[in-house]
């Protein structure tokens, strides 16, 4: 299992009328998160993409536990919990600065061929960097 912890501060436009981080900014977070996730393993989506590989996500859940507020320290546990193969599931707990946990999350991307717009198994350069995180 891969996991990955990223602090990202909460800014003043991503806060709604009540003071409460928008709920539509959640998934920003994650994507913030989740790149920064691969760039920790030595690679980035620039790479991915420049090999020919995209990733859309095919399905994002969210819940909410507690809200987070303009100027805090938020960290994210991003967690790839198994090897890829044609998708990609990436799990997230954010957590305020008193390491409440207020939010959780999941993405699942799919890889895709740029040029025939096929779906196509993770790419070798990405498993290789996740291998050592998955030896039994």
């Amino acid at each position: 299992m891969f996991v990955y912890e990223h602090q990202i501060r909460v800014r003043y436009g991503d806060t709604d009328r009540m003071g409460y981080v928008y709920y539509g900014n959640y998934g920003y977070y994650y994507e913030h998160a989740r790149a920064e996730a691969i760039r920790s393993l030595g690679l980035t989506y620039k790479e991915l993409e420049d090999s020919g590989i995209i990733m859309p996500i095919t399905r994002m859940t969210t819940k909410f536990k507690q809200p987070a507020y303009y100027d805090e320290l938020l960290t994210i546990v991003t967690i790839i919990p198994s090897m890829p193969r044609r998708l990609i599931t990436f799990n997230y707990e954010i957590f305020n600065a008193d390491k409440v946990l207020i939010n959780e999350g999941e993405t699942q991307l799919i890889f895709i061929d740029v040029a025939t717009k096929k779906i196509k198994t993770a790419p070798a350069l990405l498993i290789e960097k996740l291998q050592p995180y998955f030896k039994f």
